[in-house]
């Protein structure tokens, strides 16, 4: 209930929030993620207008072509994009050779989590096939 400047009360209605929306945060990066590389279907070049959701002042369209620029774009849909905005927004190929740069930019679960499920940062590394090798090559 919101009290206004003259004391008198209204009830606010607050929209339903889709299930879907809900339990992608509940459920944590694995929900958000696709369930294999090859469904990244970003664009390799122009430029793209984040949704709302996600823009950050400043960084509303990015240009594909500057790698400061989506690099960082790639941070911030990997770390709070939905489902929909990762796949719809993001390369696999241009992903894949940021990965060095991006992957120490994001939380240790989410970077694990990227490296199993989408093979990203093996071969740097290698965390990732033993991690697979742990885990009887699934994928999590």
């Amino acid at each position: 209930m919101r009290v206004g400047a003259d004391g008198n009360r209204a009830v606010r209605n607050i929209p339903a929030m889709a299930l879907s929306d809900w339990l992608s945060d509940r459920l944590g990066p694995a929900s958000r993620l696709p369930a294999k590389i090859d469904e990244l279907a970003g664009p390799a070049s122009g430029v793209v207008m984040l949704p709302m959701h996600l823009s950050l002042p400043g960084l509303r369209e990015c240009d594909i072509s500057e790698d400061s620029t989506r690099r960082s774009m790639y941070g911030l849909l990997l770390s709070q994009g939905k489902h929909n905005d990762i796949v719809r927004f993001i390369n696999a190929t241009l992903l894949v050779a940021d990965w060095p740069s991006i992957a120490g930019s994001l939380e240790p679960k989410l970077r694990m989590c990227c490296e199993r499920r989408l093979a990203l940062g093996h071969d740097q590394s290698g965390h990732g096939q033993a991690a697979e090798a742990r885990h009887g090559g699934a994928i999590a």
